[in-house]
């Protein structure tokens, strides 16, 4: 088999018990990577993503896209033909990520410490609002409450505002990749030791391992971070700028983009002045820096700014609004974007992976799957006879499409 028709984690086998960011995001980088991942989902309504619109053709827009590349099975966990067919699942599984809330796994039986005993191999994620221990871990943790106590809120929005919490779920979001990296790695040690182990990731420490500058700070000197709008922790200017169109934003904080950028704008009296020659003396006095920039760029428009900019090599960017993301030429250039298929929606506009390889590509196959699309396939794979998967569909336990949309009831994190 050619290398470059071989993902990077071909072979490796994946069981998602997850709803909603965290889970699913981790278990679509791995399904990326070319992991085979199983979505087990309760068949009265599925994922809760599955309720969430847009909707295309009665289809959910963002659950399409961040199930990619995965397999749904419907089983009711809450059952004991359920649990037992997951456990049939594990024998042969090398990965299980969950993000109900801590313990619900273990209430069904289906905790690390019971599915080790079928499979010492597995690797067994958990991802949770605070963890699977200590003084928080049993109340409910969504990303905003994340982004709260783990101080992101604190730093994030302008000077003296109202609280802001970053425009994506990105403790959500960074927890499944911590979850996903967590997994590969403890696949590795695997390889060396030939035990599975547990992982532990959660929504809380995901935002706290941000704090590198802040960090920085405060173990040093004591001083808590505030918010600073656009601008950067200790050095300027390196902060969004207005222009007479918009904005844009500049990294001018070295010796040679500082005079590249005075240059290219006309500020001779900037670069003569000594008290701008230090990138952190520049911040403390940003105050009446960024005005005298400004008026400058406010007489030119966004396009011009960044041309000039660019021209003496001085780090700088517009600031784009998705529309202008989405249709980016240089992402186009990159064949970043591409289209999955679905068999109701039809080609599913796909954001592609951050990962590229240059022998081992990410996979680029299917849309996020119809609820329970692959129940009957998947448990044959795992060695239930027709016999025992009819009657798991006949009492309810299993499903198959079509199914009647439902809300779910399953805990999360």
């Amino acid at each position: 088999m050619d290398s470059s028709d071989v993902a990077p984690l071909i072979g490796v086998r994946v069981i998602e018990v997850g709803a909603f960011m965290a889970a699913p995001f981790a278990t679509m980088q791995l399904a990326d990577l070319g992991a085979a991942v199983v979505k087990v989902e309760n068949p009265l309504g599925g994922d809760q993503v599955r309720a969430i619109g847009p909707f295309v053709a009665g289809h959910s827009s963002p659950f399409a896209r961040l199930n990619r590349n995965k397999r749904s099975v419907a089983l009711d966990l809450k059952s004991e033909d359920g649990v037992a067919a997951l456990r049939r699942l594990v024998e042969t599984a090398d990965v299980l990520v969950e993000n109900l809330r801590p313990g619900a796994m273990r209430r069904l039986g289906l905790g690390y410490e019971e599915l080790r005993l079928i499979n010492p191999r597995l690797i067994y994620v958990s991802a949770s609002g605070w963890g699977q221990d200590g003084p928080l871990a049993d109340l409910p943790g969504l990303d905003i409450m994340a982004q709260a106590r783990g101080g992101l809120m604190s730093v994030t929005g302008p000077p003296d505002g109202d609280p802001v919490k970053v425009g994506v779920p990105i403790a959500d979001l960074v927890c499944g990749l911590y979850g996903a990296l967590a997994a590969v790695a403890a696949l590795r040690a695997r390889d060396l030791t030939g035990e599975g182990q547990h992982v532990d990731v959660s929504l809380l420490e995901s935002a706290v391992s941000f704090a590198v500058w802040e960090a920085g700070k405060y173990f040093a000197t004591g001083e808590v971070g505030r918010p600073l709008g656009s601008a950067h922790q200790s050095t300027a200017p390196y902060q969004a700028i207005r222009t007479a169109d918009g904005w844009c934003t500049v990294g001018a904080v070295t010796p040679k983009t500082w005079h590249g950028f005075c240059t290219a704008l006309g500020l001779a009296g900037l670069l003569e002045d000594a008290r701008y020659d230090d990138a952190h003396d520049r911040h403390g006095l940003r105050h009446e820096l960024v005005p005298a920039i400004e008026e400058v760029t406010t007489t030119r428009t966004t396009a011009e700014v960044v041309a000039a900019l660019e021209a003496h090599g001085v780090p700088c960017a517009p600031i784009s609004t998705y529309d202008q993301v989405f249709n980016d030429e240089h992402l186009e250039r990159r064949n970043y974007f591409w289209d999955a298929d679905h068999p109701v929606m039809g080609a599913v506009r796909q954001l592609g992976s951050a990962m590229r390889f240059s022998a081992t590509p990410t996979r680029r196959e299917s849309a996020g799957p119809l609820l329970g699309a692959d129940t009957v396939q998947v448990l044959r794979e795992c060695g239930l006879t027709d016999s025992e998967i009819d009657r798991l569909l006949a009492d309810g336990v299993a499903a198959q499409p079509p199914i009647p949309p439902l809300e779910s009831s399953w805990e999360t994190s």
